[in-house]
Formats: structure tokens, C-alpha cells, sequence
């Protein structure tokens, strides 16, 4: 038996060159990610002036705000994507690449 040695392109691909790639095929996901962790990580500075609020309601609070700009951003690509694939073409005659 033969063993086919090739490796394709996506095999060779790094983990950063292929976060650039979907980046750039969807543009908010990168947005989502930065906002996520922006979000973690001001509650990671808040936790140390919680006052008298519990940790699990601090917890709780940081997880919705952090889930919610990564819905958030998910949303506005997918409407993004929706205005270029669909409204744009029937009203400006663009033609797709």
C-alpha cells in the first residue's frame, strides 16, 4: 500500500494565518473576540472594588455583559452579511466576486 505524503494548505496553515483568513471573510468575529475579553477583563479590575456585591452576582454580571457583546457582534456581521449578499445587489446592480 501506498501512503499519499502530501500535505495540503490547511494542514500547514498556523493558527494565526488561519484567524487572519476568517477574519477577513468575517469581519466581526474578530470585533466579538476583542470585546469579549475587554469585558472579562475590566471585570477582572472590578473585582477588586466590588464593595459589599457577592462574587457569584459580580460573576453572573461580567458573564451576560460579556456574552452580550459577543452576541452583539455576531448579529451586525450576520446583518452585514445579509445587506451585502442580498440588499446591495438588488439595489445597486453590484455584481458578486
Amino acid at each position: 500500500m501506498s501512503s499519499n505524503n502530501q500535505w495540503s494548505a490547511d494542514e500547514d496553515e498556523g493558527q494565526l494565518s488561519r484567524l487572519i483568513r476568517k477574519s477577513r471573510d468575517s469581519p466581526f468575529v474578530p470585533v466579538g473576540i476583542a470585546g469579549f475579553v475587554s469585558v472579562v477583563s475590566y471585570g477582572l479590575y472590578k473585582l477588586k472594588y466590588r464593595r459589599d456585591q457577592n462574587m457569584s452576582v459580580h460573576l453572573i454580571h461580567m458573564r451576560v455583559a460579556a456574552h452580550g457583546f459577543a452576541v452583539g457582534a455576531v448579529t451586525l456581521g450576520v446583518l452585514y452579511s445579509m445587506y451585502k449578499d442580498y440588499i446591495r445587489p438588488r439595489f445597486f446592480n453590484v455584481s458578486k466576486k
